[in-house]
């Protein structure tokens, strides 16, 4: 048995590094365990390298339309090895740098299986380690899929290190990941379909806007089928059948190959929480407000293993992780402050969204007005000649406050950032539309969308 710690991180993405730099900084005795590279998902299997793909994706759409307005596109397309290879140019460096980060601060570095063994006990591969206080950090994992042949699946870090993209694709589930990789995927040649279970894929982004991006996605040759289950999946000589039911009706799709895009859960089912007394549920470690564990006051969780009202979300993930180390170390009950963060859907055009849905407001007791607005054909969308664009923002009238601000359109995942600092510092309308931008600019339509 090891030396006692005062602290074990047990996950090495965004949350538990930042706890576990926090907390060496105090001179307290840090272990963190990690059984894949360090990095965590964003950096490795996730939002990073998904954006690099989609760069690909994105140049190839704007040459398709801007090809009748004097620019040749002149057979321009992905080598998608190539781009796969510039990938991995960011990712392969992530995990040395991560660790050398962490070994330099005087945290020490743990790579393997870590389950508890009782309340203050974590096995490591085995080897019993003792510490006063622990963090789970573990994340996510995609959620588990019941039908036939769904072995035969992969996931998005399956997508995300493909060394050749099939002609044709099938992406289960209609969230971020299918939308996101479809997008890349359809630009880079493959022929995609995306399956979703319910009437409205996206569901937590504004109806309205969603529609208008189906309708894009379908443009560039994204099929998307709603209310259909999946049936199953078995092999074929070129590739995979998907057994779908569609309103009763059964069909087979061929494919080169499947993608699970239904969602992830919190990754903890070998973790042996029973044996801390860590109690837990489907949305994670069951915390209080400041991110302790109500059962074990020695464990805490943050990011996408912590049962919070926080999305899971990089940017959640990495303030979470400053407030737990800031609670342990101070012994305070700080909660983290959710409000005003925007989170996007990075297709081609990209939908984001930041606060409240408009029946959300409207459920909550506030008198709103809203603000919808189509701006395909707005100077900023014209100039880079896209066809699909638009904005809905929800106003308070009693305090001129912005409740919800949800937006498509090329680069409007910068502009949500200034709608997600006005609902943060509780700016109202007339205070932002005081504001002069640089003209022309994406940032220069704010006002008019006020």
């Amino acid at each position: 048995m090891s030396d006692r710690f005062d602290l074990v991180v047990i996950g090495a993405g965004m949350a538990g590094m930042t706890a576990a730099n926090k907390c060496a900084a105090q001179g307290w005795r840090v272990g963190i365990v990690d059984e894949l590279p360090y990095g965590g998902t964003c950096a490795l299997r996730g939002c990073d390298p998904k954006k690099i793909l989609r760069r690909g994706a994105e140049i190839i759409d704007a040459a398709q339309l801007m090809s009748d307005t004097g620019v040749q596109e002149n057979g321009v397309s992905v080598d998608w090895p190539a781009l796969m290879r510039r990938k991995r140019g960011f990712t392969d460096r992530v995990p040395k740098r991560m660790e050398d980060e962490l070994v330099g601060n005087g945290v020490t570095t743990f790579h393997g299986h870590a389950e508890f063994s009782g309340p203050n006990e974590l096995l490591i591969d085995g080897t019993a380690h003792r510490s006063d206080r622990f963090l789970i950090a573990s994340g996510a994992t995609p959620r588990p899929l019941v039908f036939p042949g769904a072995e035969h699946l992969i996931d998005s870090t399956g997508f995300l290190d493909l060394d050749e993209l099939p002609r044709r694709m099938v992406f289960i589930g209609g969230g971020f990941i299918s939308f996101e990789f479809a997008h890349i995927a359809a630009r880079a040649g493959a022929e995609c379909t995306i399956i979703d279970r319910g009437s409205r894929p996206l569901r937590e982004f504004d109806p309205d806007l969603v529609e208008l991006l189906v309708t894009r996605s379908e443009e560039a040759g994204i099929r998307v089928l709603r209310n259909t289950t999946v049936t199953g999946v078995g092999t074929t000589l070129a590739g995979y059948r998907v057994g779908i039911d569609t309103a009763g009706t059964a069909a087979s799709i061929d494919t080169g190959l499947v993608v699970h895009g239904a969602g992830r859960v919190p990754n903890l089912d070998s973790l042996h929480l029973d044996a801390a007394g860590i109690a837990s549920g489907p949305r994670g470690v069951t915390v209080a407000a400041h991110l302790q564990s109500i059962t074990n006051p020695a464990v805490f969780a943050a990011g996408d293993a912590a049962n919070t009202i926080g999305r899971p979300l990089t940017p959640v993930a990495v303030f979470e992780g400053k407030v737990v180390a800031s609670n342990m170390i101070k012994g305070t009950t700080t909660t983290p402050d959710y409000t005003g963060v925007p989170t996007t859907v990075f297709a081609i055009p990209e939908l984001n969204r930041v606060g409240l849905l408009e029946h959300e407001a409207a459920d909550a007791g506030h008198e709103i007005a809203v603000r919808f607005t189509d701006t395909s054909d707005w100077y900023s969308t014209y100039r880079v000649a896209e066809t699909t664009a638009a904005a809905k923002i929800i106003i308070d009238t009693a305090s001129d406050q912005i409740l919800g601000a949800h937006l498509l359109g090329p680069g409007h995942s910068e502009l949500i950032n200034t709608f997600g600092l006005a609902i943060k510092l509780g700016l109202t309308t007339r205070q932002l539309k005081s504001v002069t931008a640089t003209y022309p600019s994406l940032g220069s339509d704010l006002g008019s969308l006020l």
